[in-house]
Formats: structure tokens, sequence, C-alpha cells
């Protein structure tokens, strides 16, 4: 069997897999906590303020169809913050075409406002760009300890060309005998370089099986393409599994950039061509050429000690920024009139911004 190209690859080629069909769900809702609260009956809420005992206002969160009824959330000052080199009348900030604003009033107008992929598009880069997730599974009766809580562990994975992770695991491990006893389990997803609260991260929802002998050597090639180097069955009696159904998708942008993701659109959605072929090599090599450059460019608002890009995508990066011992992430946006695909066009796109900045 050739080998696939991960995400890239056509979902014809994908194999055919048992009929795994997950229970019904009910939407889920977020509940407000702290300084928000739901708006009063009625469907609609009211626009007036309460105010609390000691004359506080408290604000009243309202729905956003957008969100499949989560919350609006309410944006932290010290939020995943924004560098935009268009020079809009309506652009913000001391230097001129340069405004860093927290994102805010929920994911779909911070995806406009910002140049952010959507949220679909955005899980998919990530699930591509990632190579380690968290893997939390139901401890089974056969540990006699603990017996139906959540067990937590690192696991390394591949993506199939819908975006289903595969595992490569050992029937020593924990985590394993878990899902043979329970398949179900979430995979909690970061983006690599930095694990901060201002960071895009992903859980995702689902049941993984152990695939059969005849597509153990498939998953092994998506291993392969995906890590550059063998895979771990290399090293002990490890056999393939794959999350067969995805249920639910909750995707964190950053401070106040939150959304149900719907599952079929995420199965449908290419990821951007950069970030399946824009691994850590790709990283690596942009740091190397642009490190210095954006941190003096970064610096004309404010001192910055440090600038890495941890993230790439078609519409732009994610650097995160070190000042003093204070750490955040900010976002730049590509000022090109179409989708960066390659490194190259990265090179060239990140070079227009710099020289824009400098003058």
């Amino acid at each position: 069997m050739e080998a696939l190209s991960g995400a890239a690859a056509s979902s014809s080629l994908l194999p055919t897999f048992p009929a795994c069909q997950p229970p019904s769900r009910v939407a889920l809702r977020a509940r407000p906590c702290g300084p928000l609260r739901a708006a009063g009956g009625g469907g609609g809420g009211s626009k007036d303020e309460a105010v609390k005992p000691n004359g506080t206002p408290v604000i009243k969160s309202k729905s956003d169809p957008s969100l499949n009824g989560a919350l609006s959330p309410v944006t932290s000052e010290k939020s995943h913050k924004t560098v935009s080199t268009n020079t809009t009348p309506d652009s913000s900030g001391s230097r001129a075409g340069l405004f860093r604003t927290p994102i805010s009033g929920g994911v779909q107008s911070a995806t406009f406002a910002h140049g952010l992929p959507p949220p679909a598009l955005a899980v998919r880069n990530l699930m591509e760009q990632a190579r380690f997730a968290h893997l939390c599974t139901v401890m089974s009766g056969m540990h006699h300890r603990r017996a139906g809580y959540p067990f937590g562990s690192l696991v390394d994975f591949a993506n199939d060309s819908m975006g289903h992770p595969i595992f490569s695991l050992s029937p020593l491990a924990i985590h394993t005998r878990n899902l043979l006893s329970d398949p179900r389990c979430t995979l909690v997803v970061q983006v690599p370089g930095w694990s901060g609260l201002s960071n895009a991260r992903v859980t995702i929802f689902g049941d993984v099986y152990p695939l059969p002998a005849e597509q153990q050597e498939w998953a092994h090639k998506q291993y392969v393409a995906k890590h550059q180097q063998w895979a771990s069955q290399q090293w002990g009696n490890f056999y393939y599994y794959r999350m067969q159904n995805i249920s639910d998708i909750y995707f964190i942008g950053g401070f106040g950039t939150v959304a149900w993701v719907d599952v079929k659109q995420y199965e449908i959605m290419q990821p951007d061509k950069i970030a399946v072929d824009g691994g850590e090599q790709s990283l690596k090599e942009l740091n190397a050429i642009f490190s210095k450059p954006l941190r003096e460019f970064m610096s004309a608002e404010g001192e910055v000690d440090d600038a890495a890009l941890i993230s790439v995508d078609s519409k732009g990066i994610d650097i995160r920024v070190r000042q003093g011992a204070q750490f955040n992430i900010q976002r730049l946006a590509f000022d090109v009139p179409y989708k960066v695909e390659t490194l190259e066009e990265a090179k060239r796109a990140l070079h227009k911004i710099i020289k824009t900045g400098s003058k």
C-alpha cells in the first residue's frame, strides 16, 4: 500500500472502518461563571445593567448563535493579542499601522477582525502541527484502583485525511487497557511551543478502537509521514488505534475565542498546506531569520525581550512574546492578497511586514 501524505491525502484513499455510531448528543451550553451572568428570561435578555451591592455593574452576557449556544465571554486584559500591519483608518495604537487589540466578542467577530482561520480550519491546522497530546481515558476496574476516574497521559499521534487521530499504543500502558474496557476518551491538543492560557488548544471527544491487522501497515505509514521517523512501534509490541467516532470538538483560540466546532465541517475541511508541510523544521528556519527583526518590530510600543514563532497558517503567524518574566501570545497577520501556502511565501510576507514597519 502506498504511503498516504497525512491530512493532504484524498479521503477516498481512507480504509473502510467499522461502523461505530456515537450515542445521540444533547447540545451543550456553557454556564456563566465569575462575573458573567445569563440574561434574564424570555430568550432575548434585557440590556439593563444589574448592580452589585458595592455599586459595581454586572455584565450580562448574551448568547451568540454562532457559538452553538455557548455564552460570549468577557475578555481579560491579559489576552491573546493581535498585531496587524494593515494601515486602515480604524487601526488603533500609537504607531501607524500597528495595533494590539484583545480578541473579544466571540469567535466569529474575532476571526473576522483579526485575520484568524475559521474554527474548523484552525483545529485542522492545530492537529497537523502538534505531535503530542494529552489522552484522557476512563480508569477500568482491572487496575483495582480509582475505577471510573479520568486518567490523563501524554501520547504521540498522527492524523488520517479526515482529521481523525491515530495512536501507537503499548498493550502494557494503562490508557490502552482503559480504552479496551471503555473506548470513550478525550484528546487535548495544544499548539507547540507554549502552554499558557492564551494558547490555542482543542479538546476532541470520541471513541478509540484498535485497527484490524490489515490496516496496521497503513496506520504505520501515517505515523512515518507525520513524525519523519520510525514510529514508536519499532521499540516494542505497539499496536495502532484510531478514534473511529468523533462526537464533539471544543476549540479555544485564546482568551475570548471559544467555539464548539461542527464535526462534519471539521472532517471535510482541508488544512492549510503550509500547516501540513510547515512542521518544526519550517518554524525553526523562520525563527532563525525573523526572531530578531520581529523582536525589534514589536518593541515599538514597549520593550520586548524575546519573540519566537510558534505557529503559522495561510493568514498569519502566532508569536510567543517575552517581556521580562511575562509571556503572552500575539498574532501577526500577513498583509498579502493571497493565501500563504509555502515556506518561501511566508518568508516574503514576513519580509514585507518588517520592511513596512521600519518606514
